[in-house]
């Protein structure tokens, strides 16, 4: 699945567009490597996302194409 589609389906950024330009503006890692939008996730990698001073560090559980919003949460672990 690509990043910025499971950014979007785990809630973790709102919308689909937001988690491109995020991907494209470098503050996006996946496994410790720039990624850009299209950039492939699958379960166990890691993703790296700086809000401003904040940063995120989350392993990917799965990566499922349909979620519902109660199930969200499951996808993903927050590392730090």
């Amino acid at each position: 699945m690509r990043v910025d589609k499971f950014l979007k389906n785990s809630r973790i950024i709102k919308r689909r567009t937001i988690a491109k330009e995020a991907c494209d503006g470098g503050r996006v890692l996946v496994n410790d490597r720039s990624a850009k939008a299209g950039t492939e996730v699958s379960a166990g990698d890691t993703i790296e996302i700086r809000f401003g001073a904040k940063t995120i560090k989350i392993k990917v559980n799965s990566t499922p194409e349909h979620v519902r919003k109660e199930d969200a949460e499951g996808l993903y672990t927050v590392v730090t």
